[in-house]
C-alpha cells in the first residue's frame, strides 16, 4: 500500500502571535499643473463706474489669457464682490467709494508659461495676484505608487523582525491599516508684478507625496 505524506503546515500547530509594524515612503516627483488666482480691483466713488471699468479691464485680462494659451475652460470666477469703502476721520465714518473685486482661478498644463501669462495679465490691467500653486494631474496614481512601497517597507521590516527572533513569519499582513496621506503642493512666490516688467519667473520645484501604513502581521513559536 502506498502511502504519500502531506507538507506539514506549521499553522495547524503553533500557537499564532502579532507583529505590528509601521511602512512609509516618500516619493518625490515633479508637478505637471499650476493654478493662479488673478484679477482686476477697481475702486470709483460711482459703483457703475467702478464696475464698467472693472468689466472692460477684466475682459482685456481674459483676452491675453486666450492668446496666451489657456482655453475658457481652464478659467473660472473665483471671486466676485462689491464692497463699500470708509475713511475714519476724527471718528467719523466718511464713504470714500465703491471696490469691485474680480478675481479669476487659472489651470496651467505649461509651466514654462506661467510667469508670461502672468506678466501679460499684469500688462493688460491685473493688478492682483495669488495664491500660485504647483500641483499633479494624478495625484492618486502617484500616491498608490508610495503607498505599494510603504506595504512592502512593512513587510521587510516583519521579516526582519522574525529572522531575529527565529520565529516562522506569515508573509501576507492580516490587517493593514492606512495610517497617513500626505500631498504636499508647492505654493511659489514670484516677482515683482509690475506693468510693463517682464521678468517674472516661477520654480515649480520638486512634490513631495508621503504614505504610512500600520501593519500586523501572524508569526508562530
Amino acid at each position: 500500500m502506498y502511502y504519500q505524506q502531506q507538507p506539514i503546515n506549521l499553522s495547524n500547530y503553533l500557537q499564532p502571535y502579532l507583529i505590528e509594524v509601521s511602512g512609509n515612503n516618500e516619493m518625490t516627483v515633479s508637478p505637471d499643473m499650476g493654478t493662479i488666482n488673478l484679477g482686476v480691483i477697481t475702486e470709483n466713488q460711482e459703483l457703475l463706474q467702478a464696475q464698467q471699468q472693472n468689466s472692460l479691464t477684466i475682459n482685456n485680462v481674459i483676452q491675453s489669457l486666450l492668446s496666451n494659451g489657456i482655453p475658457k475652460e481652464k478659467m473660472k470666477t473665483f471671486d466676485y464682490r462689491i464692497d463699500s469703502e470708509y475713511d475714519f476721520v476724527e471718528g467719523k465714518q466718511i464713504f470714500r467709494g465703491y471696490k469691485v473685486t474680480n478675481l479669476l482661478q487659472l489651470t496651467v498644463d505649461e509651466l514654462s508659461k506661467i510667469g508670461k501669462i502672468v506678466d501679460e495679465a499684469v500688462h493688460h490691467g491685473a493688478n492682483y495676484i495669488a495664491n500660485v500653486q504647483f500641483s499633479l494631474k494624478n495625484q492618486d496614481t502617484q500616491y498608490q505608487k508610495a503607498l505599494s512601497m510603504a506595504i512592502k517597507d512593512a513587510a521587510n521590516k516583519a521579516s526582519e523582525i522574525a529572522n531575529t527572533l527565529k520565529v516562522h513569519l506569515q508573509p501576507i499582513p492580516v490587517l493593514v491599516i492606512e495610517d497617513a496621506r500626505t500631498e504636499q503642493p508647492i505654493p511659489s512666490l514670484g516677482g515683482t508684478y509690475v506693468k510693463g516688467l517682464s521678468t517674472t519667473t516661477f520654480e515649480p520645484g520638486q512634490l513631495k507625496i508621503k504614505a504610512k501604513i500600520i501593519a500586523h502581521f501572524r508569526y508562530y513559536v
